[in-house]
């Protein structure tokens, strides 16, 4: 079972004021990750969490997050622009963008932010637009091929195909690029990648930092150039799933800084930092959506309608991803009905859940849909003329702030021209 972090009397009285469908993140929640996340990479004096903005672009949840001293990594024009009117500036933003506007690589350059490359190409697309190359600057590293890790000791096979992925230089790529950059005025390298996604096992990032940890070495080997920070980015996963194992970022840390002493400690590098971007996993579980149990339908199947839709959560309905649904107040009650938990777009694929085992659901009761703190809200769509919901914090003592209003009418209407 997932227990949800917030009650059915709290949500009784969120609704009197902000009607359903909603957002609802937990400020508690946020902060308590954070920290676990600190303290497990505390061992690298240079560490730092860079959020991805994608994942949850809300004014109040990153500058939570600011509090507790994450950065930001920004992937285009708008994110960069948020972040800068929520107080980020300077190396707490990086930019890591692909096929990007050179208006965008003008605005992260204006900003500070550290640019992170993700084509060999981009270089002169670069030095074109600003007419120099920054003195600090990353790129991202695509291996190829296929990155898979025998099974864990959670039973879980990690397995994905960067050979397929759009992102990043090749190996030999990156080589060439260092040597350019450096030619053209560079001073300090930072290496970036992203191999896996959702991964449910200790054993992915410490894998993953050894690749990149060895790369770094034979890079400022070969090149001389003076690698300082590797960015770990994302696919720390969470278990949307009752039944599957929650990582444990401790663990995570400490197999990172094995590979860190083993690697880079004897190859002199032992002062670089170690940065990661993770989205699902700070927000993921600290966030859920809300919404109320508006009809019944009685046909082949048992379906239980809402007033929430994909256009509010489109993951089910695009990934056919999994989100464990808690019907509230009903927590100590037997699962002995079996529902579809369908929304009310003209797409039958418009299903929270599917044969989901609940509670008996009965008219106006509030389900929570656990899980979407990350790629949830962000994701939000107008298809069918709807409008994205209310954003809501759960604050630590209990109160409730809005983080951003639900969409009007005009809101709708307000782009479009009728003459």
């Amino acid at each position: 079972m997932k227990t949800p972090f917030v009650t059915l009397p709290q949500l009784q009285e969120i609704t009197t004021q902000y009607p359903t469908p909603f957002h609802l993140y937990d400020e508690k929640g946020i902060r308590q990750t954070a920290r676990r996340l600190k303290a497990a990479f505390a061992w690298n004096p240079g560490f730092k969490e860079y959020f991805a903005v994608k994942a949850t672009p809300t004014p109040g949840i990153l500058k939570v997050l600011q509090e507790e001293g994450c950065g930001v990594d920004c992937s285009s024009l708008t994110e960069l622009m948020l972040s800068d009117k929520c107080g980020f500036g300077g190396h707490e933003i990086m930019f890591s963008s692909n096929e990007t506007p050179a208006c965008e690589y003008e605005l992260a350059e204006n900003l500070g932010a550290v640019i992170n490359l993700d084509d060999f190409t981009h270089i002169d697309f670069l030095k074109k637009t600003l007419g120099y190359i920054p003195e600090t600057i990353s790129c991202r590293f695509n291996p190829g091929g296929v990155f898979q890790l025998g099974a864990s000791k959670e039973g879980f096979q990690v397995m994905d195909t960067p050979g397929d992925s759009k992102y990043g230089f090749t190996r030999d790529q990156l080589f060439e690029g260092f040597k350019k950059l450096k030619a053209m005025g560079a001073k300090r390298f930072g290496i970036h990648a992203f191999l896996a996604s959702n991964t449910l096992s200790n054993d992915y990032y410490p894998a993953l930092a050894g690749i990149l940890f060895q790369l770094a070495a034979e890079l400022e080997r070969e090149t001389g150039c003076d690698v300082q920070f590797i960015n770990l980015s994302g696919g720390v996963g969470i278990p949307y799933r009752p039944t599957q194992p929650e990582n444990d970022i401790a663990v995570i840390g400490e197999g990172v800084r094995e590979q860190f002493e083993k690697i880079l400690v004897p190859a002199g590098m032992g002062d670089v930092s170690i940065y990661t971007e993770l989205g699902r996993y700070m927000l993921g579980p600290n966030g859920c959506l809300v919404t109320k149990a508006l009809h019944f339908k009685h046909t082949y199947k048992e379906y239980v309608g809402v007033d929430a839709c994909a256009a509010n959560l489109m993951r089910p309905a695009i990934y056919g991803a999994y989100h464990h649904i808690t019907v509230s107040g009903k927590e100590g009650k037997p699962s002995d009905h079996i529902y579809d938990v369908v929304g009310s777009l003209c797409e039958n694929s418009d299903k929270f859940a599917i044969d989901r085992p609940l509670p008996q659901v009965e008219l106006g009761d509030l389900l929570i849909i656990h899980d979407t703190g990350a790629h949830g809200f962000s994701m939000g769509y107008n298809y069918n003329g709807k409008l994205r919901s209310a954003e809501l914090l759960l604050r630590e003592d209990g109160t409730v702030k809005l983080l951003r209003r639900a969409e009007t009418p005009e809101d709708y209407f307000a782009t479009m021209i009728f003459d």
